[in-house]
Order: structure tokens, then C-alpha cells, then sequence
């Protein structure tokens, strides 16, 4: 709980557009885990109670529910952040993000970068 407390909800509370300064490995990583965690949760919610209160159909709901979409849109800017702040933190250029609309490619780019240790 400690963990989420200070790499999930201080990052979002304390450096929610913070583009400027370093995230650890441990930071950016622990950012990344509670994300996928807290969408995991959010997509069971959509679509076991949240769609079929809607009236959605199976097919309707595999397209993803109101309570993600809302969670995305609510932590893309320091999902970004946090991104560029952990690229800071190896030395590279927080434009770097940019990689990542390379379809497949640009993604395993900054997997490896967020992997290296701090410099």
C-alpha cells in the first residue's frame, strides 16, 4: 500500500503535468503496474454491472466500457509525464515519447529505454 501511495497517487496528485525533472526505474515501473491493475479492475466493472445497466450487447462491451475511458483520459497527461521524466532520468530527450507512434517498433524502443538503469 505504501508503494501505491507513493509512486501511483503522489505522482498523480504532485506531478500530474510535471514534464521536467527524473523518475526512477522503480517510479516509472510501479506507475505502469497500478495503471494496468486499476484498468484491469475497471474493465471487469464495465463489463459485468456498468454495460449490461446500459442495455450494451457482448459485442457492444468488448469495445471497452465508460469507467476505463474515463480513467484514461483522466491520467494520459501523467502517464506522458511520467514517460519523459523516466527518459530524463537516463539522459535521454523526453521527445523520445514520440517513438512510441511507431506502430510495434517505437513501443519496444521505449521498453528498452525505461529498462536502463538511472544515470
Amino acid at each position: 500500500m505504501e508503494q501505491f501511495n507513493h509512486y501511483f497517487l503522489d505522482t498523480i496528485k504532485k506531478r500530474y503535468a510535471d514534464f521536467n525533472g527524473r523518475a526512477t526505474r522503480s517510479e516509472y515501473w510501479y506507475f505502469v503496474l497500478f495503471y494496468i491493475i486499476i484498468a484491469i479492475v475497471l474493465g471487469m466493472l464495465d463489463t459485468f454491472v456498468v454495460n449490461p445497466m446500459m442495455g450494451m450487447s457482448a459485442t457492444d462491451a468488448a469495445q471497452g466500457g465508460i469507467l476505463q475511458m474515463i480513467f484514461a483520459l483522466a491520467l494520459i497527461i501523467p502517464s506522458i509525464a511520467v514517460g519523459v521524466r523516466r527518459l530524463h532520468d537516463i539522459g535521454k530527450s523526453g521527445w523520445l515519447m514520440l517513438i512510441g507512434l511507431i506502430p510495434l517498433l517505437g513501443a519496444l524502443v521505449l521498453i528498452y529505454f525505461f529498462v536502463q538503469e538511472s544515470k
